[in-house]
């Protein structure tokens, strides 16, 4: 058990630990009746500790609380109404509690006072009078002083010396003390005791008078008002408790205080300070103010009730609308946090009930809209996904078609390359070696991209492989590209719709004449570098698959040691800059002669760097094919 304590004392905080300590200090306070400052302070600190407690233990489950929004909001409703009418509530009970104590403590205060203004006032008139006959004298003055002090001691010296009760071996103040008036602590027997006292000197006559006080004169004071003491250890309270009962569950206990100055018999300069404590109740002290009239007290009490009954009904009718509102607020954001529940897990179909025509039943609707657009684009997003699944095998596929091997001559080089500008290109590039001494080269831009642009790539690359494959030996001497091209057409136009077509050079290069006999369908003229000099091979016909009748020639030109050619598609010479200025042709040429004496496939490199940073951006324009002949 004490285990267990010790473990929830540790894990407690200082605040808490703090309120328990306040609260025990007041408990024992309260229930021993001792030191009622002191109970006040504990009672302060136990109130300001418990409330910052509150406050951390709310923090703490706040934060597991307001998950949701509709706690959140309820919170929200909490701070912004509620606590500010607590915190007014609390600031008007704490100042009602101060104002009441210190009206009760104002009215024993001023009873007090007066009390003490009847001890002067005799003790003035006894040193100012001739006292004549004694008797006479004491019958006149002691019945108003006991009117307020009921035991006192008198002692007149100087011209005359007179002391009541006779007995009394009371003896003159020091003679620093002149007039004055008040408490005075007087010390007896090595024990202090505090009197209400008076003192006057005047034509010769020493007058004091000295009445004990204790807490039953004190408490006295005003009767029906409550309990007064001078704090300790000047007086002690008594047994009885002399606060008046409660007259309803409102009528709170309120205490007062007020510093007093107590003065010392034997040291008229140094006061002593102390402080006057009364507690009483709430219906005490306004029956005070009313004019003993408690029933006006209690009907004040009763209007007070009924006023704050009042408002908190209101408050309370205000939080439940506001709880209604958040509700109707709240369940369209539950429904929207289901709908994406299901959303996260691929259920598009999940349809939000849609209530009201409010701005929350709009986004309500939005949202089964986007839920819907969201199914179709997952719809759309995987037939783009198998579509791209096809693609990247086209382009494999592709990537096959082109040559892998260059046929091998020896006084001719061969290079191509081709750059996709997409998955899959249209443009065609092809090397085969028609016979020993022999060899064919093709390059061609089929009009469009993409798919199609690649299957009609195929088809060509299918048809001229199948023409040059039926002849060999003997037979490459017969060979001619011009009826090759035109076969070619027939059948491009035969198996193809009417918008599909290709431009297209083909060359055949004997090795026995260094000659190459080519047809140019279209394309753009290739480059012959000769020394510094560039010619360029015009077309010899029309583009191929267009026209069912079209008719091709060929032409031959000498190879000498030294010469290049290059062959190239649109995508070297068309691609623009940010200013829409194309690369061209001159620009070709010049990187052409500039880099003809690197080998073919830095000149291959070279040339397409330049396009790339002429167009300033690495995606391409176009589909960018080249193919380098080099005589050696």
């Amino acid at each position: 058990m004490r285990k267990g304590l010790g473990a929830i004392w540790r894990r407690l905080g200082w605040i808490e630990k703090a309120f328990l300590l306040f609260a025990a200090v007041y408990a024992l306070l309260y229930f021993t009746r001792l030191a009622p400052t002191m109970q006040s302070l504990a009672a302060l600190g136990a109130f300001i500790t418990g409330l910052l407690a509150l406050l951390k233990l709310a923090r703490r489950g706040m934060r597991k609380a307001i998950w949701r929004l509709r706690n959140r909001l309820i919170v929200a409703y909490l701070f912004i109404a509620v606590v500010p009418i607590i915190l007014i509530v609390a600031l008007v009970g704490i100042a009602g509690y101060a104002v009441i104590g210190q009206i009760a403590v104002y009215l024993v205060n001023t009873e007090l006072t007066h009390r003490m203004n009847s001890l002067l006032r005799p003790a003035e008139a006894l040193a100012r009078t001739p006292i004549g006959d004694p008797e006479q004298t004491l019958r006149r003055f002691v019945p108003m002083i006991q009117n307020s002090f009921p035991q006192f001691e008198l002692r007149i010296s100087g011209h005359e010396d007179l002391r009541y009760p006779p007995e009394s071996r009371l003896e003159p103040p020091p003679p620093a003390w002149k007039r004055a008036s008040g408490l005075i602590l007087k010390r007896e027997r090595n024990e202090d005791h505090l009197y209400a006292w008076a003192h006057e000197v005047a034509n010769g006559n020493e007058v004091t008078i000295l009445a004990p006080f204790n807490h039953e004169l004190l408490a006295g004071l005003i009767p029906q008002l409550g309990d007064a003491n001078v704090a300790a250890p000047f007086t002690k309270w008594g047994r009885e408790n002399r606060v008046p009962e409660k007259v309803n569950v409102l009528d709170f206990e309120v205490a007062g205080f007020v510093p007093l100055q107590v003065s010392s018999w034997d040291s008229p300069e140094h006061p002593t300070d102390a402080i006057l404590v009364v507690n009483s109740r709430v219906s005490a002290v306004l029956g005070m103010v009313f004019g003993q009239k408690p029933e006006l007290g209690e009907g004040m009490m009763a209007f007070f009730v009924a006023v704050a009954i009042l408002f908190l009904i209101v408050e309370m009718v205000s939080l439940v609308a506001g709880i209604q509102l958040s509700r109707s607020m709240t369940g369209a954001v539950n429904e929207l946090y289901a709908g994406t529940q299901h959303v996260k897990v691929g259920d598009f179909s999940y349809r939000i009930p849609v209530q009201g025509n409010d701005q929350l039943a709009e986004l309500s609707a939005s949202f089964n809209t986007m839920t819907e657009n969201l199914g179709q684009l997952i719809v759309v997003a995987k037939e783009k996904e198998r579509l791209e699944s096809e693609l990247e095998i086209a382009r494999e596929v592709q990537s096959q078609l082109f040559p892998k091997d260059v046929p091998y001559v020896k006084t001719l080089e061969l290079k191509g390359v081709c750059r996709p500008a997409r998955v899959v290109s249209g443009d065609y590039y092809d090397f085969m070696q028609v016979s020993e001494g022999a060899l064919a080269f093709a390059i061609g831009d089929v009009a469009g991209k993409g798919i199609s642009a690649a299957l009609l790539m195929a088809t060509i690359q299918s048809a001229m492989r199948s023409q040059l494959s039926t002849s060999n030996g003997s037979g490459a001497r017969r060979l001619s590209p011009a009826r090759m091209v035109s076969n070619l057409n027939q059948q491009l136009y035969a198996t193809t719709s009417l918008e599909k077509y290709a431009t297209f050079y083909f060359a055949l290069y004997r090795e026995s004449t260094h000659a190459l006999t080519y047809t140019n369908a279209g394309h753009l003229p290739p480059m012959l570098l000769r020394g510094s000099d560039i010619q360029t091979m015009d077309s010899t016909g029309t583009v191929v698959g267009a026209f069912p009748f079209a008719t091709y020639e060929e032409k031959t030109v000498p190879l000498e040691h030294g010469d290049i050619l290059l062959a190239y598609t649109d995508g070297i010479v068309e691609p623009e800059n940010v200013y829409g200025e194309v690369f061209g042709e001159d620009r070709l040429k010049d990187l052409l002669i500039k880099h003809a004496q690197a080998d073919s496939s830095e000149l291959i490199a070279r040339t397409m760097e330049a396009v790339v940073h002429w167009t300033g951006t690495s995606e391409l324009q176009d589909d960018m094919t080249m193919v380098v002949a080099r005589r050696i």
